[in-house]
């Protein structure tokens, strides 16, 4: 219980925490940063380089908690996308397709959909959460 009045800030590291481990997915394809070997290069107009592109806009929008409830619910559809596009046809559980991530992502992206960004954000600061 002593923690549930720190729950509105908690909220915003959450954002930003895992805003700033999606935005780093798009720029190891982009920006070869940080180096991760298959990811780099990417074509743009690949699914994979969509995803890029989304994973670095809709991060950094996110990491400043910008139009948040919106960008995390398109993020989070995003992830529910690449979960079953990529992850589950290789088999049906997400240990063993490596999917756990982009199911934790859909959800937390959820989340801050429907909770807002918290109050450490553009948007809080602006009237918009």
């Amino acid at each position: 219980m002593f923690l549930s009045r720190f729950a509105p800030q908690l909220l915003s590291v959450l954002r930003i925490i895992a805003a700033l481990l999606f935005f780093a997915h798009g720029s190891a394809k982009f920006f070869g940063f940080p180096a991760v070997e298959g990811m780099y290069g990417i074509p743009v107009g690949s699914p994979g380089g969509i995803a890029g592109i989304l994973e670095i806009v809709g991060g950094a929008l996110l990491v400043i908690g910008l139009f948040s409830r919106l960008t995390a619910f398109i993020l989070s559809g995003l992830m529910a996308v690449a979960y079953f596009m990529v992850h589950a046809p290789q088999n049906f559980h997400p240990i063993l397709n490596s999917g756990e991530l982009a199911i934790m992502f859909s959800f937390v992206f959820l989340y801050i959909a429907a909770a807002g960004p918290g109050p450490w954000s553009v948007d809080a600061s602006r009237g918009k959460a």
